[in-house]
């Protein structure tokens, strides 16, 4: 369950602190998926897991170093209850014998849900500085709901097929 956030008293620092927050969550998420269904061959869900997970990574990473930039070792003021599920994707989605094309689509419903996130959160925030950000990562997402979309188009054919369990 997830905690109100009131995007009108936000500052920038909070703003990047709960970006931050949500791009670690879905790097964790995507980490726990891909060690959960184990690797399979080169292209499987497993695998797409890594990659997104090594997107969130470096997504994370360069808004710790805005962050940083802006306003050194201050302390965090924002919780992890903040932003439960905002861009992570739900925990009882991915299965053992999941395509890669269920997993692409899996991850685009992720960075769509994120998409919404920040689209919804401009509407309220008051502070100039906190708008720019989230209206950056909102296009960022519309970004990586390309980036998944052409992934998804660049399949090899079959690849929308859950595996079997040959011990069946």
């Amino acid at each position: 369950m997830s905690v109100k956030i009131n995007f009108a008293t936000l500052d920038l620092m909070d703003a990047l602190d709960l970006a931050v927050l949500i791009e670690c969550e879905a790097r964790d998420r995507y980490n726990f998926f891909a060690e959960q269904i184990g690797r399979r061959d080169g292209v499987d869900a497993a695998s797409i897991f890594e990659s997104m997970a090594v997107n969130e990574e470096k997504h994370g990473q360069q808004l710790a170093e805005r962050r940083k930039q802006l306003f050194g070792d201050k302390p965090v003021r924002v919780s992890k209850t903040a932003i439960f599920d905002v861009e992570a994707p739900e925990f009882g989605a991915p299965r053992w014998n999941m395509s890669a094309f269920k997993a692409l689509q899996l991850a685009l419903s992720s960075e769509e849900k994120a998409y919404g996130f920040y689209d919804e959160a401009i509407k309220y925030v008051k502070d100039a500085g906190v708008r720019e950000l989230f209206t950056e990562l909102r296009d960022e997402e519309t970004e990586h709901v390309g980036l998944v979309k052409k992934a998804m188009a660049a399949l090899p054919p079959g690849s929308d097929i859950d595996a079997v369990d040959l011990d069946d």
